[in-house]
């Protein structure tokens, strides 16, 4: 509502991550659900002409970049997450 009210449909998108979220059909410990956590609630604002660009990189399939996201987990699995969330200085994750 904010992002119409301020006339900023299709210049911003907010993405939301929530320390539970959840993906409809998914289990809690599910480690897909981490692509879109975070330790405390947060609101990202993503530029929608980014947004496109990384879409297109995709070769124009949004869901692509999302099920990129959650194979990289699946492969990982729940102790390669915690790895690599403890890695130190590591700022590449």
């Amino acid at each position: 509502e904010v992002v119409a009210e301020h006339d900023l449909e299709g210049v911003i998108q907010v993405a939301s991550f929530h320390p539970d979220y959840r993906f409809e059909g998914t289990e809690p410990e599910d480690i897909t659900n981490a692509t879109n956590r975070s330790p405390f609630p947060t609101l990202h604002l993503l530029r929608e002409d980014s947004v496109a660009r990384a879409v297109a990189s995709e070769g124009g399939d949004a869901d692509a970049i999302v099920a990129r996201n959650m194979d990289t987990l699946r492969r990982l699995g729940p102790q390669g997450w915690r790895e690599l969330l403890s890695a130190p200085g590591d700022t590449k994750a």
